[in-house]
């Protein structure tokens, strides 16, 4: 036996396979929005601060129609992997393209609301489809 403990050894190939094939979907995805969160150069939900200015990218996982003070509000939740983030537009039903599973970087300040962070409003550019 060795003296080194195998997590501190070099992974190789076969070893990387196997972590591969025995982590979950969800955790590859995970992965995965957190190095495009990377690779866009835009901060990590699970680093931002209440009443911070940020820009933040991921994968809208819900979008629902949620009247607030009587007004519309378009509320969706978008995840990077870090954590997850409302993000309402006020007054707005529906907006072309902000749906379930569309990539998209939001920037705006962000606030906190029931433990949860909020981003209303926020400047946004929705990502190419075809990037998946």
């Amino acid at each position: 036996m060795s003296a080194v403990p195998r997590s501190e050894k070099p992974a190789g190939r076969f070893r990387r396979m196997l972590d591969r094939l025995s982590t979950s979907q969800e955790d590859l995805e995970s992965e995965e929005l957190r190095e495009d969160t990377e690779t866009a150069g835009c901060l990590r939900i699970g680093d931002c601060r209440d009443r911070q200015i940020v820009t933040v990218t991921g994968t809208l996982r819900t979008v629902t129609l949620r009247p607030r003070a009587g007004v519309p509000a378009l509320e969706a939740e978008l995840f990077d992997g870090s954590a997850a983030l409302d993000v309402v537009w006020l007054g707005r039903r529906s907006i072309v393209g902000i749906e379930p599973g569309r990539k998209l970087i939001a920037s705006g300040r962000i606030s906190m609301s029931r433990g949860r962070r909020v981003l209303f409003n926020p400047k946004y550019e929705l990502r190419p489809l075809g990037r998946e």
